[in-house]
């Protein structure tokens, strides 16, 4: 029985949701890339809300560049909004994904707004 790409990731996110989780104070940034796009929210688990968002279609974004330049874009927004939203420290939530590429860049792209994790 072989996987494909999209069960072996669900596998591995499973197995990063087990150990991972967002509180109130300390929510869980969570990750989403499709082919186009890439998306991030910060999640309490506890009470089961999603706390903020940012996507690279938001306004604020400039989609122009490459991908990895727009996702460093995206984790400066969700950074920024989080902030202002009083919350300075989270748990990152990889998704399933390699943390390489765009996974890195938006999360290199948070950590350089002043978001801890």
């Amino acid at each position: 029985m072989s996987l494909t790409k999209s069960d072996r990731r669900q596998r591995i996110k499973f197995r990063i949701r087990k150990i991972v989780s967002g509180t109130a104070t300390k929510p869980r940034l969570s990750v989403f890339r499709s082919n186009k796009e890439i998306y991030a929210q910060l999640v309490d688990d506890l009470n089961g809300v999603t706390l903020l968002a940012a996507s690279s279609r938001d306004k604020g974004v400039d989609a122009k560049g490459t991908n990895i330049e727009v996702a460093s874009a995206v984790g400066k927004l969700v950074a920024e909004k989080a902030l202002k939203a009083g919350i300075d420290t989270v748990t990152f939530d990889r998704g399933g994904y390699l943390y390489h590429g765009r996974i890195k860049s938006l999360a290199d792209g948070a950590r350089a707004a002043g978001l801890k994790f």
